[in-house]
């Protein structure tokens, strides 16, 4: 018997948990066929010899919503596993949009996600109103992997309340339309809803997003749209006021019936358990409340080198630098007189040396270094040089043409702690944030980074363990019974993986987004395919030209 497809003698890792074993996958169009031991040949026959076969990974937090418009790669993701992937977290959007509003959505994602404003305007075709009129236009762009989409809550209620949107309280009825608005755009087609209450979270003006301080009321009018059309709701927290925010999250997901997601930045308990999330969650779920929390498996930052925009200070000196464009950075601080008013200004700055505890060198070699420990932060390292830490940094710079990265870790620092967190039941792998923050943070490559540190360097996880955390229970959160395991009759989004070396890749800043505005990339290795609905989209780390993706829609 001849099928498409047939991976040859690999190590099965099916997605469900259960131990691995040698055997093959068939596959025939965009489905598995057989699993096991498979007889006869395929078309294309990859042979595996050993290494991991997985379903394709999912990533549940990424910002996709412009980058979509214009990459059909949809990368970093697509070089690190992921073959389905979630846009529209955090309550920001592009639909639902009046034509008017559009200046207003791209200002605000600019500003909240750092996906250029020009970019945004320029790159996409704004040929929508609705959301699932906005679902339409991304479909014609046939992506390499499967994406889809939450409706955004400062949209939504921009789109309704106009600037009133920003500052005041809805009115019943603005509540009614409001929740009619997000219920429409989740049978149209959107997973789910996302709302954002973090006050940092700001438009151009310094005011903080639609919604932000929205009344309870209002999120469970919308949940209980949501779930009458079996959609999910997302959150991102004001962790100054956790219970409270919780309970909104209770309240949520009680409307809804449906599944709730949120992101959880470790922080540990204050009474002898894993995390400050676990009591509440258990109160939810022995109220039979479905709940995820999502968090990095890894310290969360920004990158500080001479090629993004992540400079300590903000000196005339230091901004006089950062104006510059890189070939003049580097010849800059080249200059002793020029790199010594850098230091000279740096030093009048206070508490640099505490501020500089968390900034961590990534290394010159291929496989960046997330897991350096305080002796080797970039104050431990100005210490023990007998310099300020704007010295350090500057010969970091210099020594490496303006090549080197420091890591600034912001959430997530106690490395040490998640594992125990992570193997918690309600929380998942995620929040690399993919297509936002696009010039100041490179979190995109966690999937590479828990199979290469925690199950291969540091056994934290088995394989089995971690495959699971990686796919089928990401796609039950986005209630794709479709995908996530390996198993005839599931969706073939398949994974061929070199566990000996499989690993992030050192970030790069690339200028590829739309008026050649600048990004940070990220690669992987050990990825000896990827397939995306049957189609071989990653052959030995590179892409393919294959574009077999989908737009997934609402299933309910």
């Amino acid at each position: 018997m001849s099928h498409d497809i047939v991976v040859k003698d690999g190590l099965i890792v099916d997605g469900t948990g259960s131990a691995p074993y040698y055997g093959d996958v068939a596959i025939d169009g965009d489905t598995i066929t057989q699993v096991g031991k498979v007889e006869g040949t395929g078309t294309k026959t990859i042979q595996a010899d050993g290494k991991a076969v997985t379903p394709g990974f999912v990533d549940l937090h990424t910002h996709f919503d412009a980058q979509a418009g214009w990459d059909p790669y949809l990368t970093p993701v697509s070089w690190h596993g992921v073959t389905t992937a979630l846009f529209g977290n955090c309550g920001v959007t592009f639909a639902p949009c009046k034509p008017a509003d559009r200046d207003f959505l791209a200002g605000m994602m600019e500003t909240v996600e750092d996906i250029p404003k020009n970019a945004i305007l320029t790159g996409l075709p704004w040929d929508w109103e609705s959301y699932g009129e906005y679902l339409d236009s991304i479909e014609k762009l046939n992506p390499a992997i499967n994406i889809t989409g939450m409706v955004g809550h400062c949209a939504s209620r921009f789109y309704v309340m106009g600037e009133r949107s920003i500052t005041d309280n809805a009115t019943d009825d603005e509540i009614k339309q409001i929740a009619e608005l997000v219920g429409k755009s989740v049978a149209d087609g959107a997973i789910g809803f996302s709302t954002n209450r973090l006050p940092g979270h700001v438009l151009p003006d310094g005011r903080s997003i639609p919604g932000t301080f929205a009344e309870p009321k209002e999120l469970v009018a919308i949940s209980e749209q949501v779930g009458k059309h079996g959609g999910i709701v997302q959150s991102v927290l004001n962790y100054g006021k956790l219970d409270e925010e919780l309970d909104i999250v209770r309240k949520q997901v009680r409307a809804a019936g449906t599944r709730a997601l949120f992101s959880a930045p470790y922080t540990p308990s204050n009474n002898g358990g894993i995390s400050v999330y676990d009591e509440p969650i258990a109160d939810m779920q022995a109220e039979g409340l479905d709940v995820t929390a999502l968090t990095l498996p890894r310290s969360g930052g920004f990158l500080s080198g001479l090629r993004t925009d992540m400079f300590m200070f903000r000196t005339p000196a230091w901004n006089e630098l950062r104006a510059m464009r890189f070939d003049d950075r580097l010849a800059a601080i080249r200059d002793a007189d020029k790199r010594q008013k850098l230091i000279d200004e740096a030093k009048e700055q206070p508490n640099t040396r505490r501020a500089t505890a968390n900034w961590y060198w990534l290394g010159d070699e291929d496989r960046p270094n997330y897991t350096k420990g305080d002796s080797e932060s970039l104050e431990s390292l100005a210490t023990a040089a007998g310099e300020h830490p704007a010295e350090t940094w500057l010969r970091f710079m210099l020594e490496s043409d303006g090549e080197a990265f420091f890591h600034i870790r912001f959430f997530n620092l106690q490395l040490d702690a998640l594992p125990a967190f992570l193997k918690e039941e309600y929380v998942l792998p995620g929040i690399g944030d993919a297509g936002a923050h696009v010039s100041q943070i490179m979190d995109s490559g966690w999937t590479s980074f828990m199979l290469a540190h925690w199950v291969r360097d540091k056994e934290a996880f088995t394989l089995e363990e971690a495959v699971r955390k990686l796919t089928s229970t990401q796609a039950r959160v986005v209630g794709f019974d479709d995908r996530g395991t390996l198993a005839a009759g599931k969706k073939a989004d398949v994974n061929v993986i070199d566990m000996d070396r499989v690993a992030e890749r050192q970030p790069q800043l690339v200028h590829d987004f739309p008026g050649e505005a600048p990004r940070l990339i990220q690669k992987a290795v050990g990825y000896q395919a990827t397939i995306c609905n049957g189609s071989l989209i990653l052959e030995n780390d590179e892409h393919t030209g294959e574009r077999s993706g989908r737009v997934l829609r609402n299933p309910n």
